[in-house]
């Protein structure tokens, strides 16, 4: 009789476990067919042929090498009205004097230049703001120092996005293709989050933008009092102001390969773990149902390898358990494989299981970690 029970009972929590696991399975399935597929299903609207003013807005402290590599391919845009304007931010290198010698042969370049105060650090908001303030166009244009556009019409393609009620257009920020497993890592983390604030975005659920390549109006700028809300906070000049300052009409997306701007990746695990922890900080201050979208996936991904691995051990439905395992696979890879052609990742795809993985892992435990370090001033 104790045997039969305790058959009984293990056949009980078998099945609720298993149900469980359906249902993870389920909320992922959602995600993928409701949200992600957008990125790989979307067609760009037919471009606006007006080519209003711009002002490209980029903050440098100690970049001296990468303006010289990058800036002139911003400068040599093929557009017909804009200004870059550059803010030295109490740079110590000869970021200064590059920058004048720029000056010098383009007309185009205006510099804003922060002096070092020492009674008063900043961070990057206040640069931002002051070169935002130097502006002389209403559409601005946001990347960094260490970006490079990945063609001469990448200011044209952002611009183009722009509808008489779109105030935002989020555009796409991968890193260099570089050898090694950190740089596979980094170029899949930074290409997830892109499928993830692009397809949300498709879905009237805008939640963030990444300052690499990001553009809004100056007017809603000030309307929405610049940084004020989050001021106090080092990050978050770029998903914490669209957080807040994004509806369902006024954002649009703009991913044709030509208007991406690429990134100089971390060399180091060290450096990536820094920069994760000052990206980290701004989530925490997502509106409330943006935090629920993203941390329901996470919990649906634990959930599933939770119940997964408790129905492996306790030898419950193998085969049915193991054709699930085979159908969220497959599900993964397809919406993988689209995702990564669509943003031009494709060499990523043989790896992106494992990857997908090692970042299930990650998030968590430098999530722990940061409580315990102190958090950065510059973004």
């Amino acid at each position: 009789m104790e045997q039969l029970i305790s058959d009984l009972t293990l056949i009980s929590v078998g099945m609720l476990v298993f149900w469980t696991l359906v249902l993870a399975f389920l909320i992922h399935l959602f995600y993928y067919l409701f949200f992600f597929i957008r990125v790989a299903r979307f067609r760009k609207k037919e471009s606006s042929t007006d080519t209003p003013p711009v002002s490209i807005v980029i903050c440098a402290r100690n970049e001296e090498d990468n303006l010289m590599n990058f800036l002139p391919k911003i400068l040599d845009q093929e557009y017909p009205n804009f200004e870059v304007v550059v803010v030295n931010d109490c740079s110590f290198d000869n970021t200064g004097d590059v920058l004048e010698e720029f000056a010098k042969k383009h007309a185009r370049l205006k510099i804003v230049t922060i002096k070092e105060d020492e009674y008063y650090s900043h961070g990057k908001k206040v640069a931002l703001m002051m070169g935002i303030k130097g502006a002389t166009h209403d559409l601005l244009l946001l990347t960094d120092a260490d970006c490079q556009p990945n063609s001469n019409v990448w200011l044209k393609n952002m611009a183009a996005s722009f509808q008489p009620e779109t105030e935002i257009v989020l555009g796409y920020g991968p890193y260099e293709k570089q050898k090694g497993l950190l740089n596979k890592l980094i170029r899949f983390d930074a290409w997830f989050i892109g499928m993830q604030y692009l397809a949300y975005s498709l879905a009237r659920k805008t939640y963030m933008g990444v300052g690499r390549n990001l553009a809004y109006r100056k007017e809603l700028f000030f309307r929405h009092k610049g940084f004020r809300s989050h001021y106090h906070i080092p990050s978050g000049d770029d998903d914490l102001f669209v957080n807040e300052a994004a509806t369902k009409k006024n954002t649009a997306i703009e991913i044709d390969p030509r208007s991406f701007t690429y990134s100089v990746p971390e060399q180091t695990w060290r450096g990536w773990w820094r920069q994760k922890f000052r990206h980290l900080q701004t989530g925490k201050r997502y509106k409330t149902s943006h935090k629920f979208l993203l941390g329901f996936y996470v919990f649906a991904q634990w959930l599933f390898l939770g119940c997964l691995i408790t129905l492996l051990v306790l030898r419950f439905q193998l085969y049915v358990v193991l054709g699930l395992i085979f159908l969220k696979i497959l599900v993964q890879i397809l919406t993988f494989r689209s995702g990564l052609k669509k943003l031009d990742e494709t060499d990523l795809l043989p790896y992106a299981l494992v990857l997908s993985l090692t970042l299930q892992f990650f998030y968590p435990i430098i999530t722990v970690a940061r409580i315990f370090r102190r958090k950065s001033k510059w973004n």
